[in-house]
């Protein structure tokens, strides 16, 4: 079933965005050759407990930490750790926040240093395909329309779309229905009714879409060893349009 979503509590949900895109945009003034990822695990932990907040992925299914820190060719679910960041490589940073019992969701993708074109193209891509897909986060629009927006301008750029993993439902708890696929056929899915909360985060790949699972469990790689890359935000369904709850710009 899927819980819409009253304005009191988009509200509340957004005050939950603004302070996670207050984090991300702390973390990027990090983000350098040197630094590790447990770092800025560390840095989120302390930064949302002065705010308040707790990061709500702690303990979600026996996971340990407040962030995801997923880094090259790791699609998601990356672990934080001590080894330095190099240059040239790419990082997600992936994080729940909880405040006051609202949620928001939201990852971001940040180059280390300097990156090859082919690395930048590929993060800037990813980018796009996700404010496309906001786009099409429309009341009566359908769930294949977001998909379709991702995968046609992700494969029409020569890169691939992870079939693995998707967006979803957000609200009194990480995950709620619906799934967002980001691929899918326009015109086709359920529709976007107003209210309705949800995340879109698509993760792209160099290469093959195919993913594999490290033995920890929870993280996710490409089986190719291309570079991964993933943008999400916590999107409102409203009369006036899509809200991004996580928006940094704001």
């Amino acid at each position: 079933m899927i819980n819409r979503k009253s304005k009191r509590e988009i509200e509340l949900m957004h005050e939950a965005g603004k302070l996670l895109a207050s984090t991300h945009k702390e973390i990027a003034k990090m983000i350098k050759p040197g630094v590790t990822t447990m770092e800025i695990e560390n840095f989120v932990d302390r930064y949302l407990a002065k705010h308040g907040a707790t990061p709500e992925q702690k303990g979600y299914q026996g996971y340990e930490f407040a962030t995801c820190a997923s880094i090259n060719d790791e699609i998601c679910h990356g672990f934080p750790r001590k080894e330095a960041l190099k240059n040239g490589d790419i990082v997600t940073i992936d994080m729940v926040v909880n405040l006051n019992g609202a949620l928001a969701d939201s990852a971001w993708t940040y180059t280390v240093g300097d990156v090859s074109e082919e690395t930048q193209r590929l993060v800037d891509v990813t980018k796009t395909a996700l404010y496309k897909s906001i786009e099409q986060c429309q009341v009566g629009k359908r769930l294949g329309d977001i998909g379709h927006a991702i995968q046609s301008y992700v494969e029409g750029e020569g890169y691939s779309v992870v079939r693995d993993f998707t967006g979803h439902g957000i609200g009194n708890s990480i995950h709620e229905e619906p799934n967002i696929l980001h691929y899918g056929e326009a015109g086709k899915g359920q529709r976007l009714k107003e209210g309705m909360v949800i995340t879109v985060e698509p993760m792209v790949n160099t290469g093959t879409w195919h993913s594999q699972m490290d033995e920890n469990g929870w993280t996710a790689r490409t089986t190719d060893k291309g570079l991964s890359a993933q943008f999400e935000h916590t999107i409102a369904i409203t009369k006036e349009g899509p809200v991004v709850l996580t928006e940094q710009d704001d």
